[in-house]
């Protein structure tokens, strides 16, 4: 293949709630594309179902691209998520990591879930009671897709309130794409390093009820205890990844549902297909971002044909995968009761997000409570208007403005 040849990824959305045109015509004709990167380097891009779901579910691939000859993700080589300098302090495959999610996963079982479920709806009742308090129009991002996720998440890992503010631009540099530059990231970073090592070291010597508490004290199936590293870089990824991911769903959730009145009129009607609504939202994303990366150092047959060759940096685009019409009937309508919906928007096999049962506890909660507290809800502005993130791995609105 020709560099002229080459796609260029990640592709821009084309509209807040719309996926690019290219995802049908890959999925049908070229299902294994070959796409340049922002650093130039070159990776396979997966876009039907059975291939990415089974990459992904490869019990041999992790999540790491720091292997020698994986492609560079970003134009300057950031130490971002896909590019950080060093290699990760928590085991990426086999046993080792599956150890680990195992300390993690007892937090986010059902049980815990329920538990948590009426401290929640509490938060949101509260950031409703302030957002309504200030008028409209309302940046619902702002004022409570953002605030929500991060209370949640400090809460169950046990960070102070005062300290919530930081995390969002910490954040954004770790899921810079294109946004910062390289010496902004390096001093982000540093910072968010320095701030976890002090709360590890503060809960070491004071331990709570808290998540991050009980993975300082315990130890794992082997009887190994996280160390110093670990702890730092588990806590930096929870903290992100349980709230940057989530605030965006929040923003498109809602553009999705109010950009065509009738589907929201249908839950406030019955407000019971809230659970297959989410799921139904969650696979027909089409401005999820980057998508998971795959190194594979073994040859990989996938379903569609062919081989991917040892040394391919595979990307695993699962919102294409979800628009699959071989899966999913009538694939690109929007159907709230939908059912069954085998989506694989959280990856899948034995490196899918270990945090999915909270984000989705977490967005049933959020229309429950907008449902109850504000029926007559509204775009601001139309659908068209709503300004996408830029520059960062993951995709979402900058902001939702609603009325009611």
């Amino acid at each position: 293949m020709t560099e002229r040849d080459l796609i260029d990824y990640p592709m821009p959305p084309v509209a807040a709630v719309e996926p690019p045109a290219e995802w049908e015509e890959l999925r049908q004709q070229c299902p294994v594309a070959h796409v340049r990167l922002p650093s130039g380097d070159q990776a396979a891009l997966l876009t039907r179902y059975d291939d990415v779901r089974q990459v992904l579910a490869d019990p041999r691939f992790g999540r790491t691209t720091q292997a020698e000859g994986a492609a560079r993700i970003s134009a300057e080589g950031s130490s971002g998520v896909f590019d950080r300098k060093e290699p990760s302090p928590i085991p990426q495959s086999g046993d080792g990591h599956q150890r680990w999610r195992r300390m993690l996963t007892k937090w986010f079982t059902t049980k815990r879930m329920a538990a948590l479920r009426p401290r929640i709806e509490a938060m949101a009742d509260q950031l409703i009671d302030e957002m309504i308090s200030s008028g409209q129009p309302a940046d619902l991002k702002a004022a409570f897709g953002y605030p929500l996720p991060v209370w949640v998440i400090c809460d169950l890992l046990g960070v102070p309130n005062d300290d919530r503010e930081h995390f969002s631009h910490w954040s954004d540099t770790f899921l810079s794409l294109s946004r910062y530059k390289p010496a902004e990231i390096d001093a982000a970073q540093a910072e968010f390093t320095a701030y976890m090592t002090e709360l590890v070291e503060a809960k070491r010597k004071q331990p709570g009820t808290d998540l991050l508490s009980d993975l300082i004290t315990g130890a794992d199936a082997a009887g190994e205890k996280l160390s110093a590293e670990a702890l730092v870089a588990t806590g930096k990824g929870l903290l992100i990844a349980g709230h940057e991911t989530t605030t965006n769903m929040i923003g498109k959730m809602m553009a999705m549902l109010l950009a065509d009145r009738s589907r929201w009129e249908q839950l406030v009607a019955d407000p019971s297909l809230v659970r297959t609504a989410v799921e139904e939202i969650l696979r027909y994303d089409a401005n999820p971002g980057f998508g998971l990366t795959r190194y594979l150092d073994e040859d990989v047959e996938v379903p569609s044909g062919g081989v991917l060759p040892a040394g391919t940096t595979a990307i695993c685009n699962m919102a294409a995968a979800n628009r699959d019409e071989s899966v999913f009937t009538d694939a690109a309508e929007l159907d709230l009761t939908r059912s069954p919906n085998l989506h694989i928007t959280f990856g899948a096999g034995p490196h899918s997000c270990v945090g999915q049962s909270l984000a989705r506890t977490e967005l049933q909660v959020v229309l429950e409570v907008l449902l109850r507290r504000l029926p007559t809800l509204a775009l601001a502005v139309p659908v068209a208007e709503l300004p996408p993130v830029e520059g960062l791995l993951v995709g979402g609105l900058r902001e939702v403005p609603v009325v009611w």
